[in-house]
């Protein structure tokens, strides 16, 4: 057997770390429109329409989208929240694939995108927002109320907030699918820390603010990176310029057009073949890995046909305001901005949109307030070092090399493996996404998190090239591998049948 099919071959040898047990995530609340009693309620609760409906439906999420939810929670609309986790991209939007956020208020030094939007969705949480990360199917804003439908459910509504965001754009280069996710990546954040491109050159295409910072979190972690610019000057601002231009581990390649990437005889990236715009002149570059830095796409697919948008694809919005050519649905954040983009401006247009929502209920009279009951303080979890240090074969869920390779040797359960990396934003996504699916299988499956910093070798010797990435063994066997953010009955029907 290989050591990629059995990268757990070898016992352990070392003291056992601290392992981390994780609490089972809460299930979602059940929707209600039926408010809340205080204390000068009738006895007799008011009746509840045969079918109920919503205030406000969200969907996005991002400083947009939570923000909104922010706003309307604390109005008491209890707005339900449809994050999403694939089709736009994950949920907290373009900032969970950024490093330091240093131009957000509040925080003067600074703080990664990831957090800010956890932050962000527990504040919205807080006040009562129903979150669902799940991606919506179909919109309906041509009747009234609404329809909302989602991959798991239907939700009729008088109100929307359009939170959606934008997405990165792709070259499509001829291999782009076959090198996808092993050595062609839109996220430096989230992959820039595998081993795959540890130490070794890599390429960034793009000119603008994106390609540009992509490639300076690069050489954190790369030996050398070129900057693949298809003009013959920088679109970035001047600071990120600034930076580009004084990082000795950066080159610039102007006037060069990336055509595709090369492989060895292993079938491993070698190389990125390029252009040259001016004389034609075709090379290879010699790289390991190229990530895209070229734009980004607004995501409103679903609104074509019945919310005016832009040639761009932009929801076109009253100037100031958030409200778009439908009564009733509002937008929100970079799916409506084709200009500013900033993470500050989509919080703002958040806002505008949430305030907006509230008047147009008040006005119509529409508006159900929902009162959040009393609740005791809730206690803070246990840290590290108060769950006892060892090995419990017979929890399920569990941390590190040791509980991983302990298990491998002796568990008779499925094991499934997630390999995360601290500023990859989509294992944010999916850890809980994975931690609802396990829960189902509490006792017929064990689940073990890697983080492939801390533990690079068990990474390596996994062959994992990108994060987030799921693996299952059994009988000391790997039997699958899935990369990326999947929707939850995908693991789910797994689990079922290798149980």
């Amino acid at each position: 057997m290989s050591t990629l099919s059995n990268p757990f071959f070898f016992f352990y040898s070392s003291p056992p770390p601290t392992l981390r047990f994780h609490s089972p995530s809460t299930r979602p609340r059940p929707l209600s429109l039926r408010p809340k009693a205080s204390a000068a309620a009738p006895v007799e609760p008011p009746p509840v329409p045969a079918k109920s409906v919503e205030n406000v439906v969200i969907i996005g999420s991002g400083p947009a989208g939570y923000t909104a939810a922010i706003y309307a929670a604390r109005a008491n609309l209890k707005p339900v929240v449809f994050e999403g986790y694939q089709v736009g991209g994950v949920p907290g939007g373009q900032l969970m694939t950024t490093t330091e956020v240093e131009n957000f208020p509040g925080f003067p030094d600074g703080i990664t995108g990831p957090d800010l939007m956890d932050r962000m969705r527990r504040q919205a949480e807080r006040w009562g927002a129903e979150l669902f990360q799940e991606d919506v199917e179909h919109i309906d804003v041509k009747n009234n109320p609404f329809t909302i439908r989602s991959s798991e459910r239907e939700v009729k509504c008088h109100s929307m907030i359009f939170a959606t965001g934008a997405t990165a754009k792709r070259l499509r280069l001829p291999r782009e699918d076959e090198f996808w996710s092993r050595g062609i990546s839109a996220c430096a954040i989230c992959d820039g820390a595998s081993p795959l491109f540890k130490g070794q050159v890599l390429g960034v295409v793009g000119g603008g603010d994106t390609a540009t910072e992509e490639a300076l979190y690069l050489t954190k972690y790369a030996r050398h990176v070129h900057l693949l610019v298809r003009k013959d000057q920088l679109r970035a601002s001047k600071a990120m310029q600034d930076r580009v231009y004084n990082n000795p581990n950066i080159t610039l390649h102007f006037n060069t057009e990336t055509v595709d990437v090369v492989s060895n005889m292993k079938g491993q990236m070698s190389g990125i073949l390029t252009k040259r715009v001016d004389s034609g002149e075709e090379s290879v570059l010699e790289a390991k890995g190229l990530f895209y830095g070229i734009g980004h796409s607004p995501n409103s697919q679903l609104l074509q046909g019945q919310v005016k948008l832009d040639s761009s694809g932009y929801v076109l919005v009253e100037e100031g305001s958030a409200k778009t050519s439908v009564e009733g649905v509002f937008a929100a954040g970079d799916v409506q901005d084709h200009q500013w983009r900033q993470a500050i401006t989509a919080a703002g247009s958040g806002c505008i949109a949430a305030l907006s929502v509230e008047r147009y209920l008040v006005s119509n009279n529409l508006l159900v307030e929902f009162h959040q009951p009393q609740t005791e303080e809730v206690k803070k979890e246990l840290t590290d070092r108060d769950v006892q240090e060892g090995f419990d074969i017979t929890l399920t869920k569990h941390k590190g090399q040791y509980a991983l390779r302990k298990l491998y040797h002796e568990s008779p359960r499925l094991i499934c493996v997630l390999y995360t990396a601290p500023t990859c934003g989509p294992c944010r996504t999916l850890k809980p996404i994975l931690s609802k699916v396990i829960d189902e299988f509490d006792q017929n499956v064990h689940f073990v998190e890697i983080d492939i910093e801390e533990d690079p070798e068990i990474a390596e010797a996994a062959g994992i090239m990108g994060t987030p990435c799921v693996q299952f063994f059994k009988n000391k066997e790997m039997i699958r591998t899935v990369s990326g953010v999947k929707m939850k009955r995908e693991y789910r029907e797994f689990i079922e049948v290798n149980k």
